[in-house]
């Protein structure tokens, strides 16, 4: 009930065109739309990204796993979305790393139990800023967030961003969980296919799957930037995590499935990988309930487990 009561005061909202994201102050960012008539889709939502030139690698049906791990679901709509763009890495990578952070970016797209609207969530130009350590203002990342909106207007011609009902919390804890370790061995190539071997072989038995991967070296090769040995970035998501965190935060898409980066530059030996901290979605939703906060501190302890594993 409280939901479908949601749903109409966003309807209204909507409707006086009184939503906008410059009100806000939160990372997480949240369009809705109107959609009686059903006709926007996960699909019509992908295919509106990838003519704004973002390459999709993932757009999952989640009430699939919700069903058949949990025999329920949250929502009547729960896709997670994994996407990039070329010209964002191309612009950052030199310089910031750890934009490999968001290549791929995740968004959440939903639809709440008997609501007749759909949502798109997805993370500000401040909010990845505030985990890549990119300034805020940084031009890429500027065209990135326009880029966003610009893909949803297509996608949802009706919709606006929402206000959302928290503000976020303060966190001293940093936001990026970074490990470095040294290649064993002369090759750099032999390297990495030791890591993602020992990698991929604990994911599943600790509770992650990896919907996609990206590598990031292999375009930037393409445009002649040979500032790196290897460089790429794993999508992972762990479903009881996002099942528990979606029921009342469906928003959290917008950091589900996270990303880690692993890369080596050109001429050393230092191998680094890095994944955003639960800390950020503590912080960016204002997460106070037990089960979200248990489930996400657990699942952090098992990741940090697994990279201490595979880099030892």
């Amino acid at each position: 009930m409280k939901l479908m009561f949601r749903g109409l005061a966003i309807l209204l909202l909507l409707a006086a065109g009184v939503m906008t994201a410059a009100a806000e102050g939160n990372h997480i960012r949240v369009f809705t739309s109107d959609n009686t008539d059903g006709k926007i889709t996960g699909k019509t939502i992908q295919e509106a990204f990838e003519k704004t030139d973002f390459i999709v690698e993932a757009n999952n049906d989640m009430n699939t796993p919700f069903k058949r791990d949990f025999n329920n679901t949250h929502h009547d709509v729960y896709n997670l979305m994994v996407l990039w763009r070329k010209d964002t890495v191309l612009a950052l990578a030199e310089k910031y790393p750890n934009i490999g952070l968001f290549a791929p970016l995740s968004m959440s797209i939903y639809t709440p139990k008997g609501a007749k609207t759909i949502s798109v969530s997805s993370l500000s130009a401040a909010g990845i800023a505030s985990v890549t350590g990119i300034p805020a203002d940084n031009k890429a990342l500027v065209d990135l967030e326009k880029k966003i909106d610009e893909a949803l207007k297509v996608a949802m011609p009706k919709g606006a961003y929402e206000k959302m009902p928290y503000k976020m919390k303060e966190v001293k804890e940093p936001l990026t969980v970074t490990v470095d370790f040294d290649q064993k061995g002369d090759d750099s190539d032999d390297a990495f296919d030791d890591f993602d071997m020992k990698f991929d072989g604990k994911l599943a038995p600790n509770g992650f799957v990896s919907p996609a991967f990206v590598d990031i070296n292999y375009d930037l090769g393409e445009h002649d930037k040979e500032w790196y040995s290897f460089y790429g970035a794993y999508s992972i998501c762990s479903i009881p995590v996002i099942y528990t965190v979606s029921e009342k935060y469906p928003e959290a898409g917008a950091l589900a499935p996270c990303t880690m980066f692993i890369y080596q530059k050109n001429g050393e030996k230092k191998i680094h990988v890095g994944f955003p901290s639960v800390q950020k979605w503590i912080s960016a939703m204002n997460i106070s309930d037990k089960a979200s906060i248990d489930v996400l501190l657990e699942a952090e302890k098992k990741f940090r487990a697994i990279l201490a594993e595979v880099t030892k």
